[in-house]
């Protein structure tokens, strides 16, 4: 399985101790921040130019028979078991963390919707929950006992 986290974020290593217990799966983890030029200039112009630049830069890494994820207050609440299904069988996942204004509808419409919390986290900690819960599913997809129910 090949996993990767896109984020419109400077580049943090915040998540380097979980990648490596992922890595105990078998699992190829990437963790990609994308900040530009034209990313910061469209942040500083409006919300929509912003929403825009993340469609744009985050669409080149859609791809068809991959389970593409993006993270989004309005997404769909799973738990860790049905966060584990999503990735259960799969051999790519491709999951995307939006800018400050979030996505646009025309990008949510190519991709499967889900929410972390109704609350509203950071990009740093939403990146660290997104690697924990995928340590987690994995832990509990290979009967590891990391998971306690």
């Amino acid at each position: 399985m090949k996993i990767r986290i896109y984020s419109i974020a400077k580049k943090q290593n915040n998540c380097d101790e979980f990648i490596k217990q992922i890595k105990q799966f078998g699992v190829i983890v990437e963790d990609i921040c994308i900040f530009n030029a034209n990313i910061q200039k469209a942040q500083k112009d409006s919300a929509i130019s912003a929403k825009e630049s993340y469609r744009t830069e985050f669409s080149k890494y859609l791809k068809n028979n991959v389970l593409n994820i993006a993270l989004h207050p309005n997404g769909k609440e799973v738990s860790t078991f049905e966060f584990s299904n999503l990735l259960r069988d799969k051999n790519e996942i491709t999951f995307f963390i939006g800018g400050a204004y979030g996505f646009d509808d025309a990008f949510l419409s190519k991709t499967t919707n889900i929410s972390l919390s109704k609350l509203t986290f950071s990009h740093k900690i939403a990146k660290i929950v997104v690697f924990e819960q995928i340590f987690r599913a994995l832990c509990i997809i290979n009967n590891h006992p990391y998971h306690k129910e």
